[in-house]
């Protein structure tokens, strides 16, 4: 556990930054908000009435609060310059993603800030528990060399970071290959809640091929996919030696024997189990791939990702650690989104080249 609690500024309130909020509130030994930047009075009055914690509208005001490093929780639009004047003044900083919206953008903030090292961006997909212990067992081999995954769960940029993450595809050039297709579904939740409404309406799939050069990624991703519980997320990772398939391994061991496994969650607070809702560990035959670091907070898996996320950057802020995932490697994967989206528009294959940040 952090003895120091991580220190860390906020520029922005909506909906991810509820998040930052939160988490330092329930875990006050980890994590500190330092103060809030908002854009309107109401906004400040929301922050502190709600959350307790000191808001201004300057961003000066909020540097003299001494954060370790800044989060942006803003607009794409605005998100870029805001990085670059951060950095200008020389704080490490946490970028929301994506860190800019198109690829122009990309170019002109990677040329601005890149070589400072200072910018690292908050995508926690890969940190979630169920994600984390799949990578571990992953990277002991039992699939031998992976070849090709498959992802439907989460959009863009997004996908992308967990296709290259699992295939442990460098940032290299890429093909692209996308194609659209509507169906009726019905979507039954929105952020808001229950829609209370369960007519089919027309809905978007997205299906795009990604040649790495020798492994290759599938995305599919189906419009509101993220609240909408009739498409389940599917995780698929093919190897030399057998396939992992969401939570089942098949593998071959030896040249005869064909073994399969599963990854199992220990969740705590089922049945007469009364040590409280939490998650506990994720096991693979029988050894711990997976320990909860926030076990007796009860959070969500979401939750335990950005919790993760704040620390790692915490630590790399302080020189204790490597960067969890610097804005490199964000900008190739919004550059390989991009090219999804420009495919799928477009009918044609888009091949992704080599850029400053590679």
């Amino acid at each position: 556990m952090t003895q120091n609690p991580i220190r860390y500024a906020v520029v922005g309130r909506g909906w991810r930054a509820q998040f930052f909020f939160k988490l330092a509130e329930l875990m006050p030994e980890r994590f500190a908000v330092t103060g809030v930047m908002t854009r309107s009075v109401d906004a400040a009055a929301e922050v502190a009435g709600r959350w307790r914690l000191p808001v201004t509208q300057d961003l000066g005001d909020l540097l003299r609060t001494d954060p370790e490093y800044v989060i942006t929780s803003v607009p794409w639009g605005v998100n870029p310059g805001l990085v670059e004047t951060l950095v200008e003044r020389g704080l490490p900083v946490l970028s929301e993603t994506p860190p800019a919206p198109d690829l122009d953008g990309l170019r002109k903030l990677w040329a601005q800030v890149g070589q400072a090292e200072k910018v690292q961006v908050a995508e926690q997909y890969l940190l979630l528990p169920d994600h984390a212990a799949r990578l571990a067992v992953l990277r002991s081999g039992v699939i031998g060399e992976r070849t090709s995954a498959q992802v439907s769960s989460t959009h863009g940029y997004h996908a992308v970071s967990m296709l290259r993450g699992m295939l442990d595809v460098g940032m290299g050039p890429a093909s692209v290959h996308a194609r659209t297709f509507t169906a009726p579904l019905a979507d039954p939740m929105s952020p808001a809640g229950w829609r209370d409404d369960a007519t089919p309406k027309p809905a978007v799939n997205t299906l795009a091929t990604i040649d790495f050069g020798g492994r290759s990624g599938l995305y599919d991703f189906t419009d509101n996919q993220w609240w909408n519980q009739l498409r389940t997320r599917r995780i698929l990772v093919r190897g030399s030696l057998g396939e992992l398939v969401d939570d089942r391994v098949v593998r071959l061991q030896g040249t005869r024997t064909v073994l399969e496994s599963e990854l199992r969650r220990r969740q705590t607070g089922r049945d007469l189990n009364l040590e409280g809702f939490d998650l506990d560990h994720i096991s693979f035959d029988g050894s711990v791939v997976y320990t909860n670091p926030y076990a007796g907070v009860r959070l969500s898996d979401e939750e335990i990702a950005i919790a993760t996320i704040l620390e790692a950057t915490g630590r790399w802020a302080r020189g204790e650690a490597e960067p969890p995932y610097p804005l490199a490697q964000a900008c190739q994967d919004h550059l390989i989104s991009l090219a999804i989206d420009e495919s799928a528009r477009t009918g044609q294959t888009v091949s992704v080249g080599v850029e400053p940040w590679q």
